[in-house]
């Protein structure tokens, strides 16, 4: 499509808004927006060479954004390109102030928006600097001090960012990302979620094809895998599957997916969390970590189609298991996830399609032809859907959804679904009692309206079900049912927008070209009329019901309810629809009823009244001449007429009639200017009759009529809505209006009729203003000049007068010249505004009334202040007139924005998003030109939103505002005691706390942007005028900004300045000393030191009396060591050289070679000072596990680093003061003494600020202090206390963190200090400390390397289970030595093994908690044997091997086959109890180590478990119930949680057979127990399964065989199990099945013998009886398989299962309860469901469901 140059604009537009072209001024757009955009490039282009971001460039990207708001995409692509370029320049400037790199981003986010505009070859964008960017603020080393303030938006910016450049990264970027981030994929690590977040952020997929082997080929493999090896949902698998389903999106066709697919969708279902069987345990992590729905969506529907068919089979499966969910008694959690999914699929695979059939095709791969979805898929994808979205259309979470799916189904396949739909919604609307059903279904029906007008080829009969549901609507409008009735009018509006409602059955005989469907629809349009009038009818009577009177008693200010308002406008909208859309005969006869409705009531003019005019004023809009030749003269006479005494004038309440015809009246007159000019002078006269009167309501109406008066006829607007351009007025030979039907607006023949004031109506306009303003201003002037009096309520009077003419025809009036006002802002650069031109040509030879209001305003205002000022009514009056004096140019703000709301939800409610490419109605269409119109009248104002003064965010505004907030507590003025003043400065403290961000101190320009800056202005159409700035100007430039950044600087220490003085003030009151030290604490900055006073006066806080003060001081001194540290220097080694060997070719991750040298081992410790020097310490845990960094920054030689223990000469001042502080004993005595008290009992925590706090001191300081501390340190720790024991914790881990420097003669010192004492504290420990101390040992191991804290991890392994202090200690020294090793991951195998070894002896304890512990203590054990792709087996202790010992050990209990019980027997018979004992003990402390792992691991050992399933089965109880003992508890526990485990294919059939062995057990509650774990473990791996024939055909005659056991119990529970696989359809009811349940029923039972009394008989049934038990319950669970329809051969099993009613217990109660349950489930829509049977068999199960045996 080529486009032209277009003579005016002189360049190829990159696209335009084309709304902008049906504007009535259309034609000199293209001049204007030249003329802007040559400004904006000039001076954007100056203003970033001469390095001035404020105000230049922000002002201008400002003017860019407005730009592009009004014209669109309206440059050259070369300009494009560049604004690109220098705004991309400068979002990546390093030190640019936060707010403006948000507002910059926006920006550059909008340019590249529309992707298809700028191709690869145009632009390519570099990735890193966006990296750099992201890491330096989403992972900010200086935020959690409170060095940096981000806003809370900042995270979705800048992600939004990435994603918009992401298509413009240069072929090389995956490589380079791969290597950069490959290093952190640590699975135990943290760095491996931010890793992964940057892959997905990050990695382009949309390469073309014959890149793809720089792009996804190189990932795909390698994150596949691990996404498939991965069990348990760690937090990062989320980001991983977003990948992906972006991947498949961007790639349709490219990559085969058939091997995954199974796999995929097991996964999907498993993530929605379903509830399945009866006692299922839920782990937590799975509920959080769940999988986004959207990505869900998008990777499912991108996987459709294709020659294998293979996805939409599994989607079908997915959808027939979960659809019983959907239905309207079931509620949960998992509900609104469900909802979810329905409403987004439908969408997701109309987009695609969309993108497949209508859209231009771009640079932007294309789909391959052999994987476009062909018809079928189609067809396929919509049966599929169906079942679940018609259940969940009466869903609890409303049916928004549902209708939001049908929608999109209906797009693609209408005649599959508007039918099911019609079939729910008729009944429903005849219903009565079912107000819900009604809703639902007419919510729906909105959704699929515009398919089901427009018909088609696929759905040709739509059209004819159009008047029946507009007809069997209209009871609908009821007045006691508030929803339904919004509900209805919405539904009619719907209906009658896309119809026009004319009467052509006369074309059924005129013409013969009709199609049968066409006759049909040309006889049923007789009835709109008749629609028409019933629907009057109906709102005259809502309209009667909801009078004030009859709602409620009639006070002063009597407003509409909410409710109240919401149906007048549901009404009027309603109402205004029908009349545009129906021909002139029906209009007559409506306007008629409507006038003699209006005029023969008198209606009170708040409620009713506003109904009534707002019906009047639509018939008016439509047709103003004949509506209008009716009311007019009618409304005037009655005013005239009541109006004729004087006295009238004077009322306080004025006669009811009088105030209804002029309300009426102020409403009809909003309409087309020209049509009221023949009205003037009636109209002129009722203004000057009732513009005065006295009584407020009275004076309101009359303002309003003049302000209707005037903008009617001074404004610019479309003058008709109907939707189809013309008229119906053409005879029906040569025009059928029912063509018409669901038409879309043509975009390029709209025809709008525009209203433009013409020279007749700016005439009428300025007369009524010469004769109404003026004397009113007169009156207002010599008020203020105090020649005259008024009252409070006439001023009101006045300005309400005023206040109207404004809003009525200030278009009309030139804006306000002034002089400009100089040095309000310097710069270099033109800041001037831009004229936008918007259809009036300003009349300047008349009164300028703008420029007189507003002399009389200023005149006013200063009046009031000076003599009332508390006349507040007049002031918020005169505020408004000022503010719509300088920014009303005819339309409001937020008038605007309300309709641009609007606009967008009734687009979306009837837009096709198939076809896409603006095929809207063709009244949105007008709507939405007539939005552009307004759109620039608002531009003109820039932006004025409600900053909060005190937050802006430069200095100027800071350094005044804070230091007045603060004085103000000073001021004589201020009373503490009225709390609102109270609660107003905290509301102000707090909303400053709130969006506080930093500011900048440092504007520099870097020389990269200005080389872009200078192409901009020299280059492209149109050129700049601007001239480029001279070498001079340059330097000129960057002198300011050197000034600029030394003003900051002064201007920050300035502030800091003046609120210590107030601080340093005696009488400040402690409220507002709190607010300024919260303010001082907002100005640390991580790039300029704060000033010593400020240094001084936290430190000197940290012993404050108030506790408040004392927690700000502790965080601020904390920040202010970070600003103090001194840096110190790394420098880059190749890994290589480290390890002294080359690293292994390919991808290998784990424990290798090349990484052993990092991890520790005790024989080699640095424990001699030379040893200590020559040793590499690498000290972040991730580096080396899965592959190497091509550079590692590495500390370099202690020489090259700054001196450590400096003397208190070499120090700063700033250092000095805190040196000082903390060498003063009594300071620390002090600060001890408050540290050590407690807060909240039983609340605190240990405090990270604290350990920040004190990790700066030893970091910075070295041991200076450590003399000092000692003695409280050894003091604290004796103590018991828990807030002593806190305190020293605290100090301990910042010590060992502080000390990563120092030497190792003063860390040998540290740890001969520490080791007693952390011995000491760990014998001391009680249930309130022991997790301050795992928190202390954890932070203190955190990034260490552990070579470097082998004292510490050598102390800790010395015995921590030894007896000493009782169970709970050892407890506790578990979970401190868990913390450290937990720390150091995968780099301490030695220890690991070590503490297996000493563990497994002691595995036997008695005591539950250190069972539990040590259960814990072996998950992180054992948690670096992963079992992940390319990782090499673990140097760690392995399970397998563990798990062989340990069934060793186990034998006894497998062996026999006596019940397990938990109890220890007594010791008479010692010797062979011993071993069973043991083993017992043993097996508690597995199964707490199992549940343990379940959710902590990354994959769960399948095989090791399996060999403990046996033992598991046997000692799980079937009931629940908690009296039952730990063991067994544990057990049943462990089996739901594993029996929820991702299965591989390869491992089904070890599990199958292990659960076939058990089935064959002795105890039948292992058989029962098999049967519930099955049930999950099929759910859970549905699809895995179904992908293979060989294990379903095994469950199968696993489960039938168990319908046959000797324990009814079991029978029952297989029974069960067997309903619920064919409900999800895991298995299907087919012949053999049935037959052989059939046959099983037939099985003969033996007579029954006379019973002798007292012999026992019928004790054990009969094998026959088992048998034909289990044909009777294989029946009933095919029945109970369909809960919610009738399939075909369920009426023929009913008729089979009825025999056996009267047959021996239990097969009749089995029988009773299913014929029961059928009941129950189907009773809802029993009259659908009967049609299923016949007449012989429904008198069968009539007998049978009411009959006598039923209740017995």
């Amino acid at each position: 499509m080529k486009k032209d140059v277009s003579g005016t604009l002189g360049f190829v537009s990159q696209k335009d808004i084309v709304y902008n072209k049906l504007l009535p001024y259309a034609d000199i757009l293209d001049d204007e927006s030249n003329d802007i955009l040559g400004q904006i490039k000039g001076n954007l282009g100056r203003a970033v060479q001469l390095r001035e971001i404020w105000p230049g460039v922000l002002f201008w990207t400002r003017k860019l954004s407005t730009y592009i708001r009004l014209y669109g995409r309206k440059f050259s692509k070369e300009d494009h390109v560049l604004f690109i370029k220098l705004l991309y320049e400068l979002i990546t400037i390093d030190k640019l102030e936060i707010s403006m790199m948000q507002g910059l981003a926006r920006l550059l986010i909008n340019l590249l928006k529309k992707t298809e505009l700028l191709s690869r070859e145009d632009l390519e964008l570099p990735w890193r600097p966006l990296y750099e960017l992201q890491d330096r603020i989403l992972y900010s080393k200086t935020e959690h001090l409170g060095l940096n303030w981000f806003p809370n938006s900042v995270e979705n910016v800048l992600k939004t960012l990435v994603k918009s450049c992401r298509p413009y990264f240069p072929e090389s970027a995956t490589q380079e990302m791969l290597e950069e981030w490959r290093p952190l994929l640590c699975p135990f690590d943290v760095t491996m979620q931010r890793a992964i977040g940057y892959l997905e952020l990050f990695l382009p997929t949309t390469l073309p094809p014959e890149l793809h082997h720089k792009g996804f080929k190189l990932w795909f493999d390698e994150l596949i895998s691990l996404w498939v090896a991965v069990q348990n949902l760690p937090g990062w698998e989320v980001h991983l599957v977003n990948l992906f389903a972006r991947l498949a999106n961007d790639n349709i066709g490219y990559i085969d997916w058939d091997p995954y697919i199974p796999k995929i969708f097991t996964r999907v279902l498993r993530s929605l969390n379903l509830p399945v069987g009866t006692s299922q345990m839920l782990v937590p992590r799975y509920l959080t970590n769940a999988y986004d729905v959207a990505h869900v969506v998008l990777w499912v529907s991108a996987l459709l189609g294709g020659p294998s068919k293979q996805a939409q089979a599994q989607l079908s499966g997915l959808f027939n298991s979960i659809t019983s969910f959907f239905h309207p008694s079931n509620h949960g959690r998992w509900l609104m996830k469900l909802m979810k999914l329905l409403q987004r699929l439908p969408a997701s695979v109309v987009r695609r399609l969309h993108r497949e059939r209508y859209r231009k095709p771009t640079w932007l791969t294309l789909v391959p032809d052999s994987h476009k979805l062909t018809e079928a898929d189609i067809t396929a994808f919509v049966e599929s859907m169906m079942q679940p979205v018609l259940l969940a259309m009466f869903s609890k979470t409303g049916s928004l959804d549902a209708a939001q799916a049908l929608q999109n189904l209906a797009l693609m396949r209408p005649e599959l679904v508007i039918p099911p739909v019609l079939e729910k919604t008729y009944p429903a609307m005849e219903t009565l009692t079912e107000p819900h059903q009604l809703t639902a279904t007419l919510s729906c029906m909105i959704g699929v309206a515009r398919s089901l007008v427009s018909g088609g080829q696929r759905y040709p009969e739509g059209p004819t079900h159009m008047l029946p549901l507009l007809m069997r609507a209209l009871p609908g409008v009821d007045p006691n049912d508030f929803s339904k009735c919004m509900i209805t009018f919405q539904f009619i509006a719907t209906f009658v927008t896309l119809v026009p409602l004319v009467d052509c059955s006369s074309a059924v005989l005129e013409r013969s070209d009709l199609t049968a469907v066409e006759r049909e629809m040309c006889s049923a349009s007789a009835e709109f009329e008749d629609f028409v009038l019933q629907f009057m009818d109906r709102c005259f009577a809502l309209i009667d019901s909801s009078t004030l009177e009859q709602t409620r008693e009639e006070t002063e200010t009597e407003k509409m309810t909410h409710l109240e308002s919401l149906v007048e406008l549901g009404l009027s909208s309603t109402f205004s629809t029908i009349l545009t859309q129906c021909s002139i005969d029906i209009f007559k006869v409506a306007l008629e009823k409507v006038f003699n409705f209006a005029t023969t009531n008198i209606f009170e003019t708040r409620v009713a009244g506003r109904m009534v005019a707002d019906m009047c004023r639509a018939a008016s809009k439509v047709h103003p001449a004949q509506s209008l030749k009716l009311l007019v003269p009618h409304c005037c006479n009655a005013i005239n007429q009541l109006a004729v005494n004087e006295e009238v004038l004077s009322e306080e309440e004025l006669d009811k009639e009088l105030l209804w015809n002029l309300q009426l009246l102020s409403e009809v007159t909003r309409v087309d200017g020209d049509k009221i000019l023949p009205y003037s002078t009636q109209l002129v006269q009722i203004l000057q009759l009732t513009l005065h009167l006295k009584c407020k309501q009275g004076y309101t109406l009359a303002c309003n009529l003049l302000h209707h008066i005037l903008r009617s006829t001074a404004l610019i607007y479309p003058t008709e809505y109907c939707s189809v351009p013309g008229s119906f007025q053409q005879p029906t030979q040569d025009y059928l209006p029912i063509k018409d039907w669901g038409r879309p607006g043509d975009l390029w023949n709209l025809n709008i009729q525009w209203h433009v004031p013409g020279v007749e109506e700016t005439r009428f306009v300025f007369y009524v203003l010469d004769l109404i303003l003026q004397p009113e201003l007169l009156r207002l002037q010599r008020y203020a000049q105090g020649e005259r009096d008024m009252t409070r309520d006439d001023v009101l009077q006045s300005l309400s007068i005023v206040q109207h003419c404004l809003l009525g025809a200030g278009s009309l009036f030139p804006p306000l010249r002034g002089e400009p006002i100089p040095e309000l802002v310097t710069s270099m650069v033109n800041l001037g505004e831009t004229n936008l031109f918007t259809g009036v040509s300003y009349d300047v030879s008349r009164e300028n009334y703008r420029d007189a209001i507003c002399r009389v305003m200023r005149q006013l205002l200063h009046h009031i202040l000076e003599h009332s000022e508390d006349d507040t009514k007049s002031l918020f009056s005169i505020i408004k007139i000022i503010s719509d004096l300088l920014h009303f140019k005819g339309s409001q703000k937020h008038e605007f924005d309300s309709r641009w709301k609007s606009f967008n939800l009734v687009k979306k409610s009837m837009e096709n998003r198939l076809r896409g490419r603006k095929q809207h109605i063709r009244a949105l269409l007008i709507d939405r030109v007539m939005l552009q119109h307004e759109g620039a009248l608002y531009c003109l104002l820039g932006n004025h939103s409600g900053v909060c003064l005190a937050n802006l965010h430069d200095w100027d505004c800071i350094t005044l505002t804070w230091p007045a907030i603060v004085r103000s507590g000073l001021s004589s003025a201020m009373s503490l005691e009225k709390p609102s003043i109270v609660r107003l400065f905290d509301d102000l403290a707090d909303k400053i706390h709130r969006q506080y961000e930093t500011i900048g101190i440092d504007f520099a320009i870097p020389s990269e942007c200005r080389a872009v800056a200078v192409q901009l202005q020299t280059s492209g159409v149109p050129l700049p005028p601007e001239p480029v700035p001279s070498d001079q100007e340059e330097a000129e430039g960057l002198r300011k900004q050197v000034e600029k950044n030394l003003d900051s600087e002064q201007k920050y220490d300035k502030l800091v300045g003046e609120l210590l003085d107030r601080l340093n003030d005696r009488n400040m009151p402690w409220k507002f000393e709190h607010i300024a030290i919260g303010f001082m604490s907002l100005l640390l900055r991580d790039d300029h030191p704060l000033p010593s006073p400020a240094v001084l006066f936290f430190v000197k806080s940290l012993n404050h009396d108030s506790l408040l003060v004392r927690k700000v001081a502790i965080a601020a001194v904390a920040g202010i060591m970070k600003q103090l540290k001194r840096p110190h220097k790394k420098v880059p080694v190749s890994p290589n050289t480290l390890c002294g060997m080359k690293e292994l070719a390919g991808l290998i991750a784990g424990d290798r070679p090349d990484n052993q040298w990092l991890q520790y081992n005790s024989s080699s410790l640095p424990r001699t000072q030379q040893d200590w020097e020559g040793c590499t310490f690498v000290e972040k845990t991730h580096w080396g596990y899965f592959s190497w960094p091509q550079k590692l920054m590495m500390y370099a030689p202690s020489e090259e680093q700054p001196k450590q223990g400096l003397t208190r000469e070499e120090m700063t001042e700033r250092e000095q003061i805190i040196y000082d502080h903390f060498s003063d004993p009594g300071f620390i005595n002090q600060l001890i003494e408050f540290l050590s008290l407690e807060d909240r009992k039983g609340k605190d925590k240990f405090s990270p600020r604290r350990f920040c706090l004190f990790k700066g001191l030893f970091r910075n300081f070295n041991d200076a202090f450590l003399p000092l501390l000692k003695p409280h340190m050894e003091r604290l720790v004796a103590d018991t206390h828990e807030s002593k024991q806190r305190c020293v914790a605290e100090i301990t881990s910042g010590l060992i963190r502080g000390s990563k420097h120092w030497s190792y003669g003063k860390v040998e010192s540290l740890w001969e200090l520490l080791c007693p004492l952390i011995r000491t504290a760990l014998n001391n420990i009680t249930v309130e400390t022991y997790a301050d101390w795992g928190t202390c040992i954890a932070t203190a191991c955190e990034s260490r390397d552990p070579r470097k804290l082998h004292w510490l991890f050598e102390m800790l392994m010395e015995s921590p289970v030894n007896g000493e202090g009782g169970s709970f200690v050892d407890a506790c020294r578990l979970y401190v030595l868990q913390g450290g090793l937990a720390q150091q991951e995968w780099r301490v195998p030695e220890l690991l093994h070590r503490l297996l070894q000493y563990l497994e002896p002691k595995l036997t304890q008695v005591y539950k908690n250190v069972r539990e512990r040590i259960g814990s203590v072996l998950t992180y054990i054992f948690m670096i044997d992963v079992n992940l792709p390319y990782t090499q087996p673990t140097a760690s202790p392995r399970i397998k091997e563990f798990t062989e010992r340990v069934l060793l050990r186990l034998k006894p209990l497998t062996e026999g086959d006596e019940e397990i019980q938990n109890h220890v027997v007594e010791e008479n018979d010692v010797g062979e109890q011993d071993e069973r004992t043991q083993a017992i003990k043993l097996l508690k402390t597995v199964l707490k180590w199992l549940m343990a792992s379940a959710g902590r691991s990354f994959s769960t050992a399948v095989p090791e478990q399996l060999q403990l399933l046996p033992l598991l089965f046997k000692i799980a109880p079937v009931e629940n119930d908690d009296s039952y003992d730990e063991l067994k508890r544990d057990a049943k526990t462990c089996l739901s949680l594993m029996s929820q485990g991702l299965l591989y294919t390869e491992q089904i059939p070890l599990v199958l057979l292990a659960l076939q062995e058990i089935a064959g057990s002795s105890s039948w509650h292992a058989r029962y127990t098999v049967l519930t774990y099955l049930q999950i473990m099929v759910f859970y791996n549905l699809f895995t399964f179904m992908s293979d024939q060989g294990a379903v055909n095994d469950v199968r005659a696993l489960v039938i065989r168990l319908l046959e056991d000797e324990q009814l119990e079991v029978r029952e529970m297989a029974a069960t199990t067997l309903s619920g696989f064919l409900q999800c359809n895991f298995l299907s009811i087919e012949g053999p099945m049935q037959s052989h349940f059939e046959a099983l029923c037939k099985t003969r039972l033996p007579k029954k013998r006379k019973r002798e009394l007292g012999s026992v008989v019928d004790t054990i049934p009969s094998g026959d009886l088992v048998r034909r038990h289990a044909g009777v319950l294989g029946l009933s669970a095919c029945i109970l398989s369909s809960p919610y329809d009738v399939p075909s051969w369920m009426p023929q099993l009913l008729m089979n299962l009825s025999v056996h009613l009267n047959d021996t217990q239990p097969i009749e109660m089995t029988v009773k309860k299913t014929l029961s349950n059928f009941r129950r489930t189907h009773h809802d829509n029993w009259q659908e469901h009967k049609q299923q049977f016949t007449d012989d068999q429904l008198l069968v199960l009539t007998d049978l469901l009411v009959s006598p045996c039923y209740y017995a």
